[in-house]
């Protein structure tokens, strides 16, 4: 069985091809595609896999319709290309999504004009399917009366619709399997990866790289690891590491926040809903009918504090959100006390302090820059969709030498595999008789350390806020802590959820 092996010390045994740094799902796909290309790779990451902005995330993978507005081809076919990649070879984990958005007649949002939107975005993605198994193919868009809009969306605003615009593109319902599923495969191909290990100086001979001094998180000991190449891939602290190991990199990551709220409101329609309060200069927001529950977003602004992994936005903010989507669907009385979770992190930005994000990815390879370093390079993402391709590119400059992957390879079972993934109104059984060994072995197999970890991102337990407090104490029995090391677990957990939930801003 494949696992995600945890040993520092012996991995500090061995040399590798490259050290990446940074366990999001940059870093993971990076690992990944190493690892198909016989490299041998070494993942570390400093907290837990896919903890920061990979876990908070409106779980769409998004196929690059809104980027037909501006006629940015290279990134519509780019996301369409990514989007039929995921569907292809995660299609346990990956699935289609229905999209709507009400048209009012108004500027773009006028019904021929959508119509044409959809048969360009159909003609110009003809061979999204292939490959793809049948359950998984993408439909062709239309346009639908206003009639049909109000029966898949009820709460829709009537004044004025004229129309509906209906695309498909994809959702993974559950992103942080994607990142462990991604790790798995590549520790199935020979790939090392270590949480809780710290990146702490960059080992050089002669301006060039030899491998990096890392701490282990968990026991204060500190192991060298040998590697030519070392990839520089921690998403928000990007900048901050390329200035600790040879400069400072401004436009590697200008600071933005983007957040998603999730909602204890059921969710609207069983399409996801594009959705534009009718307002001057309005920005169309998302609701995605995640699991059931009502999940919206996403929000960009500028973030003026310091790098964080779970940012808080302004409360400002969030009660602006909510009066926006109460204005712009009739009815909907959203409030503060309904937030469940904001799901929030750092993305790129344009400039310094700008909302607007980020076009493209960088990849810096710092021997270019005047006495640079040589095998350090440096990589910033925009989003997860294009995480995998952005892995491509940075392996074929680095190892330009090197074949083309198998196109038409899909995840074996274990790194797909469906394991704790629960409903979210669903209840074990008393002391997890019916979950227990399936937690226990995820446990095992999947470097878990602490009670976050898997209840957060390794299962769908933590979607559901109460539940997973409720049930921590049995969960904790199943590591085989005493009570003392338990009641630190559970506190860490609470402390995750009021950061991220309710208690920044219900003193509004």
């Amino acid at each position: 069985m494949t696992t995600i092996t945890r040993n520092p010390s012996n991995a500090a045994q061995s040399s590798y091809n490259l050290i990446i740094i940074g366990g999001g799902i940059y870093g993971a796909m990076l690992t990944l595609e190493a690892a198909r290309r016989n490299l041998r790779a070494l993942l570390i990451e400093k907290a837990d896999f896919g903890g920061a902005t990979s876990y908070n995330s409106l779980r769409i993978v998004h196929g690059g319709f809104r980027y037909l507005q501006t006629l940015d081809l290279p990134r519509f076919y780019e996301s369409v290309g990514e989007r039929k990649w995921f569907l292809k070879t995660f299609p346990e984990l990956v699935k289609p999504l229905s999209c709507l958005m009400p048209l009012y007649g108004k500027g773009l949002r006028r019904p021929p004009i959508l119509l044409t939107a959809l048969k360009l975005n159909d003609t110009l993605s003809f061979t999204r399917n292939q490959g793809i198994r049948p359950d998984r193919h993408l439909p062709p868009g239309k346009v639908i009366k206003t009639e049909a809009v109000k029966a898949i969306f009820p709460n829709v605003d009537s004044e004025e619709l004229q129309a509906g615009a209906i695309w498909y593109d994809a959702c993974m319902p559950d992103s942080q399997r994607l990142v462990i599923g991604a790790l798995r495969w590549a520790c199935s191909l020979g790939a090392t990866a270590l949480n809780y290990v710290e990146a702490q100086d960059l080992l050089k001979v002669n301006q060039t790289v030899s491998g990096v001094v890392a701490q282990d998180q968990l026991t204060g000991e500190t192991h060298e690891y040998q590697g030519k190449i070392v990839v520089n891939a921690a998403g928000p602290w990007c900048r901050e590491l390329a200035a600790n190991f040879d400069r400072e990199v401004p436009n590697l990551f200008y600071k933005s926040i983007a957040w998603n709220i999730l909602f204890d409101r059921a969710s609207l329609s069983d399409f996801a809903l594009a959705i534009e309060p009718k307002k001057p200069n309005a920005q169309t927001y998302f609701l995605h009918p995640w699991k059931g529950r009502l999940l919206a977003g996403t929000i960009h602004n500028p973030w003026f504090k310091d790098i964080q992994a779970n940012p808080i936005p302004d409360p400002s903010e969030i009660s602006e959100f909510i009066d926006n989507l109460n204005f712009a669907i009739p009815g909907l009385k959203l409030s503060q006390s309904q937030i469940l979770r904001v799901f929030s992190g750092l993305l790129p930005a344009e400039e310094p302090n700008s909302k607007e994000l980020a076009v493209r990815e960088v990849i810096l390879n710092h021997e270019t820059l005047p006495q640079g370093i040589k095998g350090l390079y440096s990589i910033s993402g925009v989003k997860f969709t294009t995480a995998r391709l952005v892995a491509e590119k940075t392996i074929q400059q680095i190892f330009p030498q090197l074949s083309p992957v198998d196109a038409t390879e899909i995840a074996p079972a274990e790194a797909q595999r469906l394991q704790g993934l629960y409903d979210y109104h669903w209840y074990p059984q008393p002391e997890l008789n019916d979950c227990s060994e399936e937690l226990k072995d995820i446990i095992k197999n999947e470097s878990v350390q602490h009670l976050d970890d898997l209840i957060l991102r390794r299962t769908s337990l933590g979607d559901n806020p109460q539940r997973a407090l409720k049930i921590a104490p049995m969960i904790c029995k199943l590591f085989n802590w005493d009570d003392s090391k338990s009641k630190q677990e559970i506190q860490r957990l609470e402390e995750f959820y009021q950061r991220c939930g309710m208690a920044e801003w219900a003193k509004i």
